[in-house]
């Protein structure tokens, strides 16, 4: 890190990081109440505005969006004539899926090997912590050159849109110059990456029913239509042969020109067991960043152990689909649904139910913002140029920031290097990134109101 008053601050806030970060993985803040206490995620929202509070944030408030959660939102005025920049973070999460897999506890902070292991780590309340580290270090060495909006969502990772809904009712809220959403990460530990692309989603929810109810596999098995079958052979129809994602009359041949993903390190940082194939064709990049995906989420049907000798009557299962820049989720949606209907066999009854969706988006690299994030990144990381990837992922709010914000500059940054294993057990966050990119939203803010200036 190099010898910089900014940089030699958040150095000395690390600890103090370590610690908040920690408090606010222990809360299991799972915006599905099914899974986990409603009062878990309102714990880590009330924790979020009070941090905000703390740093002298002004008309901090708890928003109740129209999904049931909460989004957190403060202002600390800049000086006069000064841009506004948005920061954008979650406080919510993914479930831990299997918590015997996770090395130490879940909701629990733990350093190991040089990181800081725990749910939410990198995805994405060490984001919020990101932000907090970059306006300390401000405050320390002459104050904020900006004004500054937070917003930190509470339900992000569900894809129920709450925030969205609640900024295009409120449309004076968020307004900004510039907006970073600390929900992204580096395409490498160490290599300083602005993302300029996402991916839609869509995601949809499909129950093949066939009998009234279920039925003895010897006495009926042969002739009576198994609804577990119908639905195994309905998402088999969404990829082909080697795995590419075939959904009846959507374009899966785009090509990725950017920056590339060399497939030996996908493989690595994939954890691809040796002598399995990658599925999909064209590059990597092609396949992550510039073609739709399927993914079969889960399925509800009876586990291994305790199963019955049955003919099932019903089975359902919950699909996403990503959707890569320039094609139109609604659209994908339409031909995922129709798609799925017309593939179910035997005319068994079939329901499609849209349970979440999101645009695609595509950031503008070339304007001002991003060459002040540039100038930030190479004081934050000696020696390396900022590069621009995709995202496979999704972050839905960015279209709406995007449409209800046309002047505003929106940049993408965050901690969720290959590494960090987000959305996966095991996930972590790598200490230096976090003070790394501290520093360089910080340096970025400093550069961004220079620049206005100007």
């Amino acid at each position: 890190m190099p010898s910089h008053p900014i940089a030699e601050t958040v150095a000395s806030l690390m600890p103090r990081a370590q610690q908040e970060l920690a408090e606010l993985v222990r809360f299991q803040s799972v915006a599905d109440w099914a899974q986990f206490p409603k009062s878990e995620s309102e714990g880590a929202a009330n924790w979020v505005a009070d941090a905000l509070r703390a740093e002298g944030f002004e008309d901090v408030a708890l928003l109740d969006t129209p999904d049931g959660t909460q989004s957190v939102y403060g202002h600390l005025p800049g000086p006069e004539g000064a841009p506004t920049v948005l920061l954008y973070a979650h406080y919510d999460v993914q479930p831990p899926l299997d918590d015997a897999a996770w090395i130490s506890p879940a909701f629990e902070l733990t350093e190991r090997d040089g990181r800081w292991y725990g749910r939410g780590a990198a995805d994405c309340k060490g984001g919020f912590i990101m932000h907090l580290l970059a306006l300390r270090a401000l405050k320390a060495n002459g104050g904020v050159p900006v004004g500054v909006k937070v917003i930190v969502e509470g339900s992000e990772e569900q894809g129920t849109g709450g925030l969205q809904m609640y900024a295009e009712a409120h449309p004076e809220l968020l307004v900004s110059d510039a907006i970073v959403i600390g929900d992204a990460g580096n395409f490498r530990l160490g290599l300083p990456t602005v993302t300029a692309t996402l991916r839609g989603m869509t995601l949809v929810r499909v129950q093949v029913d066939t009998l009234e109810g279920n039925l003895h596999s010897g006495m009926f098995g042969g002739a009576a239509p198994d609804a577990l079958a119908a639905l195994i052979r309905v998402l088999d129809s969404l990829r082909a042969e080697d795995g590419s994602t075939t959904v009846d009359g959507l374009d899966a041949a785009g090509v990725w020109e950017g920056l590339q993903y060399p497939e030996g390190d996908f493989r690595a940082d994939a954890k691809v067991l040796d002598g399995v194939d990658l599925i999909g064709d064209g590059s990597v990049s092609d396949r992550l960043w510039a073609r739709p995906a399927v993914t079969v989420l889960g399925i509800d049907c009876p586990p291994v152990v305790g199963a019955t000798p049955s003919v099932h009557a019903s089975a359902r299962a919950l699909i996403s689909l990503r959707v890569p820049p320039g094609m139109d989720t609604t659209v994908a949606n339409k031909l995922l649904m129709a798609h799925l209907e017309a593939r179910t066999p035997w005319n068994a009854r079939v329901q499609v139910e849209q349970v979440g969706s999101g645009q695609a988006f595509q950031a503008d690299t070339a304007s001002p913002a991003y060459a002040s994030m540039a100038e930030a990144l190479r004081a934050a990381y000696p020696g390396q140029e900022m590069q621009a990837a995709g995202m496979g992922g999704s972050i839905p709010l960015c279209n709406t920031l995007q449409n209800l914000y046309p002047e505003a500059e929106i940049l993408l940054i965050g901690l969720s290097e290959p590494e960090a294993q987000i959305h996966a057990v095991n996930e972590s966050v790598s200490p230096e990134e976090l003070e790394r990119l501290s520093v360089a939203e910080a340096l970025f803010l400093v550069n961004y109101a220079q620049s206005k200036k100007a």
